[in-house]
């Protein structure tokens, strides 16, 4: 069989290695990983960047909820749209399509540790991994 061309091959993973600390992640795993699981894995590759976020950029985070009787995504994959001095606004790639659904509201108080910034060129592949883990408060 011909060796697929480097064209092939991009579009199977659109972005250079070297550019994208997610893809080894990707590759070792098996299929049979907890969301925790995907989460150590995928936060021993990222750098955190501290508590503040920017707006337009993606993320991922450690989240408990305060308000009971909400469920909430303990690893939320969100992309910033509005920065507060309480917290952000954002849309999380883990809630499905619908717009009202996945913008959710996050205290910088209930996020555990820092956020950890994903660049646009994993972002295709981060969301790919299925690490969302729904809780109920």
């Amino acid at each position: 069989m011909p060796r697929k061309t480097l064209k092939e091959r991009r579009n199977r993973y659109p972005t250079d290695d070297n550019e994208n600390r997610v893809r080894g992640v990707i590759r070792n795993f098996i299929g049979t990983e907890s969301p925790d699981d995907i989460m150590q894995e995928l936060i021993g590759v990222l750098s955190e960047s501290g508590k503040i976020p920017s707006a337009g950029k993606a993320y991922t985070f450690f989240y408990t909820a305060k308000t009971s009787g909400i469920r909430y995504d303990e690893f939320p994959l969100v992309i910033v749209k509005q920065v507060y001095p309480w917290g952000f606004v954002g849309h999380n790639y883990h809630w499905g399509k619908s717009q009202r659904q996945n913008t959710r509201y996050y205290n910088y108080d209930q996020i555990n540790g820092e956020l950890y910034e994903l660049y646009p060129e994993e972002m295709s592949d981060v969301i790919e991994l299925n690490y969302r883990n729904i809780l109920s408060k």
